[in-house]
């Protein structure tokens, strides 16, 4: 996907200064994936001075080439804690799971199965873990690029798990490109469709599949993507656009100048997150 802006040691100095303050970093075990799996959550400033208060919580995923550390390590953490001192955003809780390149679905040869992990055992696991709230009015999902199409798939699927999805750069594709693997989209998309890539599959498992059926009411919807997104996915947002709006769904989406890269997440990235408070009712 795109390359991140930190060297590994940057990413080891920071997350080792933070770990001990308001950035907690941990793994967990499921039976639905081979391996542990790491998470980070990221505490808002009045997390641990109310000890009796549940907070809201923003899933937030990763795209291809990260994985939970990805807003330590990109300098979005820094935007977040400006923000909330500034109080352009409400106080919620943020966790960013790893998904190595699973798209957070169950694969197509059942080697992980992403999403049984994510919604069975990972959003469970962290409401047990911090103080989060339990509830569809607490609860968000979001994310950048493969993380995008994550988010929106989760959302568009389990509506009644989510009052707010909002992502930038998702992976969306109406239709493969009929020479994709010239194009290295199977390479892109990795093995979670099938090797080689099981087209039917595919098209079974993208966000535009949820997005024709779901009831997606009360969902509150925002998408950004670039204009000359490197991957054609300003063209998918365009087609999103066009299902929600014939569907008569609410949604906020933009198309905004720029690529498929960390420079545009970061211009945006607290377009989402206010977009989330205001969701959550923390933000007018």
């Amino acid at each position: 996907m795109f390359k991140y802006l930190s060297s590994f040691l940057f990413l080891a100095v920071s997350i080792t200064a933070l770990a001990s303050e308001r950035v907690q970093c941990g793994s967990m075990t499921s039976r639905f994936v081979q391996h542990p799996v790491g998470y980070c959550a990221l505490l808002p400033p009045g997390y641990d001075a109310h000890p009796a208060k549940r907070f809201p919580v923003l899933y937030f995923l990763h795209g291809l080439g990260g994985d939970h550390t990805f807003l330590v390590a990109n300098g979005g953490w820094g935007l977040i804690e400006d923000a909330w001192e500034q109080k352009r955003l409400g106080e919620f809780v943020i966790i960013t799971p790893q998904a190595d390149v699973s798209f957070y679905i169950n694969a197509r040869n059942g080697i992980p199965k992403y999403e049984d992990f994510f919604i069975h055992d990972f959003v469970p696991q962290m409401e047990r873990k911090f103080r989060l709230e339990r509830t569809r009015s607490g609860r968000a999902v979001g994310g950048i690029s493969m993380g995008g199409y994550g988010a929106l798939r989760f959302a568009f699927k389990y509506p009644q798990m989510f009052v707010s999805v909002g992502v930038h750069m998702p992976a969306l594709l109406e239709q493969l490109p009929r020479s994709s693997r010239d194009l290295g989209f199977t390479t892109f998309f990795g093995t979670a469709f099938g090797s080689p890539l099981d087209d039917s599959y595919w098209k079974a498992n993208t966000p535009f599949v949820f997005a024709r059926s779901g009831n997606l009411r009360g969902l509150n919807i925002y998408v950004d993507c670039g204009d000359q997104d490197n991957y054609g996915f300003d063209a998918g947002t365009r087609a999103l656009d066009k299902l929600l709006a014939a569907r008569h769904v609410p949604h906020e989406i933009h198309i905004y100048p720029g690529q498929h890269d960390w420079q545009f997440v970061a211009r945006h990235l607290l377009d989402s997150l206010e977009f989330d408070s205001k969701a959550f009712g923390l933000s007018k």
